[in-house]
């Protein structure tokens, strides 16, 4: 039947989907402005299935975003995937975040130029990003010369994009969507035909992929 539960939790928007046969049936999500994944994600599950005629029990796999991203997010929604799988003995999926958040971003929008540039792009703090360069996943850091060299239309979206409207405001082969953030709803297909294929993880070993190794702040405060 390849019922799909899909989770996205790599940045701010903590999103679940219900998909079959990679069409979307119902979506539940909500961008906070802290991470809010920890308090609302299985809350989501409970709600998107109270909207559906289905069962936890019905499901055939789960797919997760498997970062870069949010370390927090990503360690939620991957061990809240991985624990559902366990317990109700169905594959694992995983996709990475950039390509799901393309996919969104080509059926929420027509790009008329077929030379264009797609850059998902995910805030990776300050002015670097997470993002797709040639097809690989890469961490950028973005200066006001990084595109130079490109003269076809470039398209830069996601959350990652936001802050770089003052930086490139004066290039012309660069636009840049605003405010627009990702959704299980981009993993719809990939994860049903990942799901065809028998693309699964190993549910014992899975970890996300979190591209950059988490650096700790230490804390001010002083230790009584």
């Amino acid at each position: 039947m390849a019922l799909i539960l899909n989770i996205e939790t790599s940045t701010k928007i903590c999103s679940v989907s219900l998909s079959l046969k990679g069409k979307t049936l119902a979506v539940v999500e909500e961008l906070g402005q802290q991470y809010i994944h920890s308090e609302k994600l299985t809350l989501f599950i409970e709600d998107l299935f109270s909207k559906l005629n289905y069962s936890l029990n019905d499901l055939d796999a789960i797919c997760v975003s498997k970062g870069p991203g949010s370390y927090t997010g990503l360690r939620i929604g991957v061990s809240c995937a991985k624990g559902l799988c366990y317990a109700l003995s169905i594959p694992l999926i995983s996709i990475d975040s950039l390509t799901i958040l393309s996919a969104f971003f080509t059926k929420k929008n027509k790009v008329s130029d077929a030379n264009a540039i797609l850059y998902p792009m995910i805030d990776a703090r300050r002015m670097e990003v997470f993002t797709l360069k040639k097809e690989e996943i890469v961490a950028l850091i973005l200066d006001e010369n990084t595109f130079d060299n490109i003269e076809k239309p470039i398209y830069l979206f996601g959350d990652g994009a936001n802050k770089l409207k003052e930086l490139y405001k004066d290039k012309s082969n660069i636009t840049i969507v605003p405010n627009f953030e990702t959704s299980s709803v981009g993993m719809e297909k990939i994860g049903y035909q990942k799901f065809i294929n028998k693309e699964w993880e190993d549910v014992a070993y899975f970890e996300p992929f979190y591209l950059k190794e988490f650096i700790a702040i230490p804390s001010k405060k002083k230790l009584l």
